[in-house]
């Protein structure tokens, strides 16, 4: 009977274990998923106000008048 309360413990805990290991794994892999869904943002915002941004830098650096030597 010992035997079989230890194999039964020794199961249980090992399968607990095993359970608490998934959940790490499945946070790693939302994290991963949240990571590449904000990096998709980015690179999809750049792309659209990309080209209006670098514009309106290059208007506000012509109308900067140079520095007088002096």
């Amino acid at each position: 009977m010992l035997p079989l309360l230890i194999t039964l413990q020794s199961f249980f805990t090992d399968t607990a274990d095993r359970l608490k290991g998934e959940q790490k794994g499945a946070t790693a892999v939302e994290y991963g998923l949240i990571v590449g869904l904000i990096a998709v943002v980015i690179i999809t915002a750049v792309g659209l106000i990309g080209d209006d941004l670098a514009a309106m830098f290059q208007n506000v650096a012509n109308e900067l008048t140079p520095p007088v030597a002096g």
